[in-house]
Protein backbone atom coordinates (compact mmCIF):
# COMPACT_ATOMS: atom_id res chain seq x y z
CA UNK A 1 0.00 0.00 0.00
CA UNK A 2 2.01 3.03 -0.90
CA UNK A 3 1.89 6.28 0.83
CA UNK A 4 2.14 9.48 -0.69
CA UNK A 5 1.99 13.00 -0.03
CA UNK A 6 -0.89 15.68 -0.59
CA UNK A 7 1.77 17.58 -2.91
CA UNK A 8 2.09 14.15 -5.06
CA UNK A 9 -1.48 13.51 -5.35
CA UNK A 10 -1.72 17.17 -6.78
CA UNK A 11 0.67 16.61 -9.02
CA UNK A 12 -0.22 13.16 -10.38
CA UNK A 13 -3.98 12.99 -9.96
CA UNK A 14 -4.71 11.09 -12.80
CA UNK A 15 -1.43 8.22 -12.81
CA UNK A 16 -2.29 7.33 -9.29
CA UNK A 17 -6.11 6.81 -10.11
CA UNK A 18 -5.18 4.84 -12.77
CA UNK A 19 -2.78 2.24 -10.95
CA UNK A 20 -5.95 2.55 -8.25
CA UNK A 21 -8.66 1.74 -11.07
CA UNK A 22 -6.15 -0.59 -13.01
CA UNK A 23 -4.26 -2.17 -10.52
CA UNK A 24 -6.36 -2.15 -7.69
CA UNK A 25 -3.94 -0.34 -5.64
CA UNK A 26 -4.85 0.92 -2.19
CA UNK A 27 -3.10 4.86 -1.78
CA UNK A 28 -2.49 6.15 1.70
CA UNK A 29 -2.48 9.88 1.36
CA UNK A 30 -0.32 11.75 4.11
CA UNK A 31 0.07 15.99 4.93
CA UNK A 32 2.73 16.40 7.56
CA UNK A 33 3.48 12.48 8.14
CA UNK A 34 -0.58 12.43 9.11
CA UNK A 35 -2.37 9.94 7.21
CA UNK A 36 -5.50 11.88 6.19
CA UNK A 37 -7.01 9.93 3.24
CA UNK A 38 -6.92 6.45 1.82
CA UNK A 39 -7.91 6.19 -2.08
CA UNK A 40 -9.25 2.39 -2.45
CA UNK A 41 -10.41 0.74 -5.85
CA UNK A 42 -14.28 0.95 -5.79
CA UNK A 43 -16.87 -2.18 -5.68
CA UNK A 44 -17.01 -4.23 -8.85
CA UNK A 45 -20.30 -3.93 -10.01
CA UNK A 46 -22.02 -4.62 -12.96
CA UNK A 47 -24.61 -3.19 -14.87
CA UNK A 48 -28.33 -5.30 -15.57
CA UNK A 49 -27.59 -5.91 -18.97
CA UNK A 50 -24.36 -6.86 -17.97
CA UNK A 51 -25.79 -9.40 -15.09
CA UNK A 52 -28.99 -10.82 -17.34
CA UNK A 53 -26.06 -11.75 -20.45
CA UNK A 54 -24.95 -15.28 -20.10
CA UNK A 55 -28.52 -16.05 -19.27
CA UNK A 56 -30.48 -17.86 -21.53
CA UNK A 57 -33.82 -17.55 -22.84
CA UNK A 58 -36.71 -17.80 -22.61
CA UNK A 59 -36.31 -19.88 -19.49
CA UNK A 60 -39.74 -21.29 -19.55
CA UNK A 61 -42.56 -21.36 -22.01
CA UNK A 62 -45.08 -19.79 -21.56
CA UNK A 63 -47.54 -22.44 -20.59
CA UNK A 64 -44.74 -23.31 -18.06
CA UNK A 65 -44.78 -20.07 -16.82
CA UNK A 66 -48.68 -19.57 -16.41
CA UNK A 67 -48.09 -23.05 -14.60
CA UNK A 68 -45.42 -21.58 -12.38
CA UNK A 69 -47.64 -18.41 -11.55
CA UNK A 70 -50.43 -20.16 -10.72
CA UNK A 71 -48.82 -22.92 -8.26
CA UNK A 72 -46.64 -20.19 -6.36
CA UNK A 73 -49.85 -18.71 -5.26
CA UNK A 74 -50.39 -22.22 -3.66
CA UNK A 75 -52.71 -22.00 -0.66
CA UNK A 76 -52.09 -18.03 -0.15
CA UNK A 77 -55.25 -16.34 1.12
CA UNK A 78 -55.80 -13.55 -1.34
CA UNK A 79 -58.78 -11.90 0.77
CA UNK A 80 -58.61 -8.57 1.75
CA UNK A 81 -59.12 -7.89 5.55
CA UNK A 82 -58.62 -4.84 7.44
CA UNK A 83 -55.24 -5.31 9.32
CA UNK A 84 -56.72 -3.34 12.31
CA UNK A 85 -59.29 -5.87 13.69
CA UNK A 86 -58.32 -8.33 16.11
CA UNK A 87 -58.18 -11.76 14.35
Amino acid sequence: MPTISTADLAKNTVEILDAVANHGETITVERNQTVIAQIIPAKKSMTASQALEGLKLPFMTINQGEDWFRNSKGDFDQSVRDPWTSF
